[in-house]
C-alpha cells in the first residue's frame, strides 16, 4: 500500500454506523468498507438496511451486517451491541450518525412529542450507544467514537431549534466522553454543514441556492460523498492524536 493507503487504513476493523442505509451514513459506512473495514448498518428500516449491506458486500468485498434498530429507544441499545459482538467480536468504530428535524409551524407548532422524538434520536441513543460501546472499546483496548453534529448546533435558526439544541448537547458529549474513556479511546465531533441528501432536499435545500450560500466560502451545499475524507480521518489511526477535537465539514460557514 502507498503512505495515504495506510494511514486511512482499516483493514479487518469493524465499524457500526447509525443512520447507515442513506444519506451521509452510507456515504461513511461503504467509504469504511472500502478501506478494508466490516461494517453494521443500524437504523430503523430493515429493509433498507439489507439493500446497503448486499450493495457493500457486493462492492468491497467485505462483511455489511444489517441491523434494525431505533436508536432513539434507549432500551433497544443493547441488543444492537449485544449483537455486533456476537457477530464481529468486537467494534472499532462508532459513528452516532443516526438524527432528524422535523419540520414544523412556528415555535408554538413544536409538540412536547415532537420536541422529544428529536432530542431521543439525536441526543440521547448517542449517549447511551457511546456509553456501552465506549467501555466495551476501553477493554478492548482503544477505539474511535464519531459524533455527527451539525453547524447549526453553533449557528441555529427558529426553524430547527430542538434539532440544534440536540446537537449542541451531542458536542458537549464529546469533550466529555473523551476524558471518559481516554486515553486508549478517542471521541470526536464531525460537525456538518449543508449537504444535499434527501432529507435536506425535502427542506428545499436546492432552493434559491445562490442567495442561501453566498456567505459561505464555497457559496454551495455539500454532496454525499464529500464528507468521506472527514469521517475516514477521524475513524482511522490518521486521527491518532485528536480527541475530544470538532473537525467541521460545512463548506466555509462563518
Amino acid at each position: 500500500m502507498g503512505y495515504a493507503d495506510d494511514l486511512f487504513d482499516l483493514t479487518d476493523r469493524v465499524v457500526l454506523v447509525t443512520g447507515g442505509s442513506r444519506g451521509l451514513g452510507r456515504e461513511m459506512a461503504f467509504a469504511a468498507a472500502e478501506c478494508g473495514a466490516d461494517v453494521v448498518i443500524a437504523s430503523r428500516d430493515l429493509e433498507s438496511c439489507v439493500m446497503t449491506s448486499e450493495e457493500i458486500a457486493a462492492s468491497t468485498g467485505r462483511t455489511a451486517f444489517p441491523y434494525q434498530v431505533h436508536v432513539g429507544r434507549w432500551e433497544q441499545l443493547d441488543g444492537l451491541v449485544d449483537a455486533a459482538y456476537d457477530r464481529f467480536g468486537k467494534v472499532d468504530v462508532l459513528i452516532n450518525n443516526a438524527g432528524m428535524s422535523p419540520l414544523y409551524d412556528g415555535l408554538t407548532g413544536v409538540t412536547e412529542k415532537l420536541f422529544d422524538a428529536v432530542l431521543n434520536l439525536n441526543l440521547k441513543g448517542p449517549f447511551r450507544l457511546s456509553s456501552l460501546l465506549g467501555e466495551r472499546m476501553v477493554a478492548d483496548g482503544g477505539g474511535s467514537i464519531i459524533n455527527v453534529s451539525s453547524t447549526g448546533s453553533l449557528r441555529p435558526d427558529p426553524h430547527m431549534l430542538p434539532y440544534a439544541a440536540a446537537k449542541a448537547g451531542l458536542n458537549a458529549l464529546t469533550e466529555g466522553l473523551a476524558k471518559a474513556y481516554g486515553p486508549t479511546v478517542r471521541v470526536n465531533t464531525l460537525m456538518a454543514g449543508p449537504f444535499l441528501t434527501d432529507v435536506s432536499k425535502a427542506w428545499g435545500l436546492e432552493d434559491d441556492e445562490v442567495n442561501r450560500f453566498a456567505g459561505s466560502a464555497l457559496r454551495r451545499p455539500g454532496q454525499p460523498s464529500e464528507i468521506v475524507g472527514a469521517a475516514l480521518y477521524l475513524a482511522s489511526d490518521a486521527s491518532s492524536f485528536t480527541t475530544g477535537s470538532t473537525l467541521r465539514a460545512d463548506g466555509g460557514i462563518p
